[in-house]
């Protein structure tokens, strides 16, 4: 039976891009629903040919990952797009994303948009921040609207992976992704002046082919949980603290009032930023005030 992957789902349809290189609109089969299964773009799928156009999914291949917001599996790599002003840059809601996508194994790779109408002050502290990133191991891009370097700046990132377009509203992703290809014409969406957040402005997941990998298209949020995640993996997705905790003096630390935490001196002489302990703490504190699933 023929193979493919999920590039779009809409309406309950998916669209399926067969071995053969054709888009293949396809339903799933009555039992997934019984049996708690959920095709997700980026699935790799076994389908049987109902006729010329449609087809039915019969099975959906093991995924090496997946994510619930967006809804997408088998992603390599999140490009978190977030703009320095309009809306305002977010620390913690930057953290926010890095935990989520470090807890399903994807890498992140952060680009940072706007910053050519950023004021002196904005750009200064989005240069600190993207310094610390850097830092501490993660890649780290600037750009802007019609900016003629985009294409070459992202091609080796994109190139031969598959890599998931998220983050907040209005940040710039329809216009990054109008930049890489012209040809898509997203609408992108306005700033609204009296919540300071974008509008959303995409309204489904789609996998296109750009430079030579695949990128997804997702709907904008502006918040993650934690739901996945228990208190004590939490520490190991904050990867400068997973990397000082073998220096603390009690094993399976939180970093929270352990005497000989390593974490919390490195915070205290500024090796970590103190935004990424304070968030830290905030996202264990949610972890912790959770109700228990039963």
């Amino acid at each position: 039976m023929p193979e493919g992957q999920i590039r779009k789902a809409i309406s309950g349809f998916y669209y399926v891009k067969s071995e053969e290189g054709d888009l293949v609109q396809c339903k799933g089969r009555g039992v997934f629903k019984i049996r708690g299964i959920s095709p997700l773009v980026g699935d790799f799928v076994t389908i049987v040919q109902d006729g010329d156009n449609d087809a039915t999914i019969t099975k959906v291949h093991e995924r090496k990952n997946e994510l619930v917001r967006p809804p997408i599996a088998n992603v390599d790599q999140a490009l978190l797009v977030f703009s320095i002003v309009e809306p305002d840059f977010s620390l913690h809601l930057l953290d926010r994303f890095l935990t989520v996508i470090e807890s399903v194994g994807i890498k992140p790779v952060i680009c940072l948009t706007k910053k050519d109408v950023a004021g002196e002050k904005e750009l200064r502290q989005a240069e600190s921040a993207a310094a610390y990133y850097r830092g501490i191991g993660y890649d780290v891009i600037g750009t802007f609207i019609d900016d003629p370097n985009l294409f070459p700046l992202l091609q080796p990132y994109l190139d031969g992976k598959t890599t998931v377009l998220a983050g907040q509203s209005g940040v710039g992703k329809s216009t990054l992704l109008n930049t890489l290809i012209p040809e898509l014409t997203l609408k992108t969406g306005e700033i609204s002046e009296a919540l300071g957040r974008g509008r959303h402005t995409t309204r489904h997941v789609e996998l296109l082919e750009v430079a030579g990998g695949l990128v997804a298209d997702t709907p904008g949020f502006s918040s993650l949980d934690f739901d996945h995640i228990e208190k004590e993996e939490l520490r190991d997705y904050f990867i400068e603290m997973e990397s000082a905790a073998d220096a603390c003096k009690f094993r399976g630390c939180l970093h929270l009032k352990e005497p000989g935490c390593a974490v919390k001196e490195k915070v205290e002489t500024g090796e970590i930023l103190q935004s990424r302990y304070t968030n830290y703490l905030q996202f264990l504190q949610e972890i912790t005030d959770r109700k228990p699933r039963y």
